[in-house]
């Protein structure tokens, strides 16, 4: 038997990366929260750390009250005797609650914690997929239309009393409701904010202008549903009137109006979407990073949209850049490595050895269509289906970034293979040459040429060679992967550095 169990059967101290997992992205600084089933405060004392206004607890067993008493303020023993009253000034509640009596506590939490509380809950991941009981049902409901879940898996298997269950993590948002609804999703211009790095990415003012959007929109749902209603009601009379009025699903076969609470989750979604699209963050990442984020912004499109949780997102964008980047240029780097022994000096034992480098001149196998099913074209074509032409197009955003390359001002692999026709085993420069056009008047007009990084030669049985076509670009890229790794590269492929 595990020396904890004495303390009861449902006492499961939480390990603190779980707790940290659980925080991730959230501001607990200067707050007032509340853990409901504290244990012996291992909740506590990560939030202690993010410097919180203060945490309040409960705690069922006398043992475990006295160990918290020395760490935050005790206000209960059963949580689930606390009342609205008790809890009316927190701004969170955090909770590892007994899985015994999980629901109970997930929906008294929601029941008494004030408007615009934020709920962050442990659970055992089957409750959110078994829904064969009432309360399961409307917590499922709740997270539908207030917040998000997300499975952590067997998180507690190597914890200081572990177990073998699935698990996952519940963020609700109460919202507030009336002339309080939307009281704190705008903040004054006199805000630190306006002075940080997120203006660089995304102004103040275009940040006010897409919350004051979405706030004017919801406020108006009422308004417009019941002049709609008006209008149906008006025109019921006439069975031929081929219009009706309401919010209806966009793109979708379904007919059924939808309410206020879905059309602002709905809207909320597209909002985040439209801060992202304008960021364009997967302009110069690998596939795996774009991965990366489209997961960040998925998660992100379940949090509230106001001006703070957008500015913070933002910080939080501008602060991982360069660890995106130097994934992106890892992802590259080892790209090119796979695709053949004969890419890098370290031969088979890429993946192994230490201290190499990329050739200058490497092959990347099955890009062409020469033989396919036996047909020979006159010109060299990229092959329809596969991962490499687009890997290759990491390399590309790879090398923009090292560069400091405008991505859209350079060759594309596809795009330069496409639009000219190259001839079978001899080399071509990436290149968009200059050209001269006319205008609608007459005009002659310039077309900018761009040099790309690479120049290729494909042939017939499937592969396509690449060679660096700048020795400096060649060395630069295989430093920041070195400078990434801690390698040390010969003297003979670092940049050569500008004369003055």
């Amino acid at each position: 038997m595990n020396n904890n169990s004495f303390f009861g059967y449902d006492f499961y101290p939480t390990p603190a990366e779980v707790v940290e997992r659980m925080l991730m992205g959230v501001d607990v600084a200067g707050k007032y929260i509340l853990e409901p089933s504290a244990g012996s405060g291992n909740i506590v004392d990560v939030l202690n750390k993010r410097g919180v206004k203060q945490v309040y607890a409960c705690e069922i067993d006398a043992k475990l009250r006295k160990v918290l008493s020395g760490k935050c303020n005790v206000i209960g023993a059963d949580f689930l005797s606390l009342t609205s009253e008790d809890i009316s000034h927190i701004d969170m509640i955090v909770m590892n609650p007994p899985f015994s009596k999980c629901e109970d506590h997930i929906l008294h939490a929601y029941d008494i914690a004030p408007e615009g509380c934020h709920i962050i809950t442990l659970c055992n991941n089957d409750m959110l997929r078994y829904l064969h009981s009432a309360k399961r049902r409307r917590i499922k409901e709740l997270i539908k239309i207030y917040g998000h879940e997300e499975e952590y898996g067997n998180c507690f298997a190597r914890a200081e009393r572990h177990t073998d269950c699935n698990i996952g993590c519940i963020n609700l948002y109460k919202p507030r409701t009336g002339a309080n609804e939307f009281s704190d999703f705008f903040f004054d211009e006199s805000d630190d904010y306006e002075n940080s790095d997120v203006q660089g990415i995304m102004p103040y003012n275009a940040i006010r202008d897409i919350v004051n959007r979405y706030v004017s929109a919801v406020r108006q749902f009422n308004v417009v549903m019941e002049a709609s209603r008006d209008i149906n009601n008006l025109t019921s009379v006439f069975d031929s009137t081929p219009i009706k009025f309401g919010a209806f699903w966009v793109r979708e076969k379904r007919s059924t109006e939808i309410d206020r609470d879905v059309f602002r989750k709905e809207l909320q979604k597209a909002a985040w979407r439209q801060v992202f699209k304008s960021l364009d963050m997967d302009k110069y990442v690998t596939k795996a990073v774009r991965e990366q984020i489209n997961k960040f912004v998925e998660r992100q499109e379940n949090i509230p949209f106001t001006m703070n949780n957008i500015f913070r997102t933002l910080e939080m964008i501008v602060a991982t850049h360069g660890n995106r980047m130097e994934q992106t240029l890892v992802d590259a780097f080892d790209t090119i490595c796979s695709f053949s022994a004969d890419n890098s000096t370290a031969g088979e034992k890429w993946k192994t050895n230490s201290n190499y480098m990329i050739n200058r001149r490497f092959i990347v196998p099955y890009m062409t269509d020469g033989e396919r099913w036996g047909y020979s074209n006159e010109y060299v074509e990229l092959r329809t289906w596969g991962n490499n032409t687009q890997q290759i197009e990491d390399v590309i955003r790879a090398l923009c970034y090292i560069t400091g390359t405008p991505y859209e001002k350079t060759p594309h692999l596809s795009a330069f293979v496409n639009n000219n026709k190259l001839e079978w085993g001899k080399w071509h420069d990436m290149e968009i040459v200059c050209r001269e056009n006319k205008d609608e008047y007459g005009r002659v007009v310039h077309t900018s040429g761009y040099r790309g990084f690479f120049r290729i030669r494909g042939y017939k049985k499937g592969t396509m060679h690449f060679e660096f076509l700048d020795e400096e670009v060649w060395a630069k890229f295989n430093q920041a992967v070195a400078n990434i790794r801690g390698w040390h590269l010969p003297q003979n492929v670092k940049p050569k550095s500008k004369k003055k």
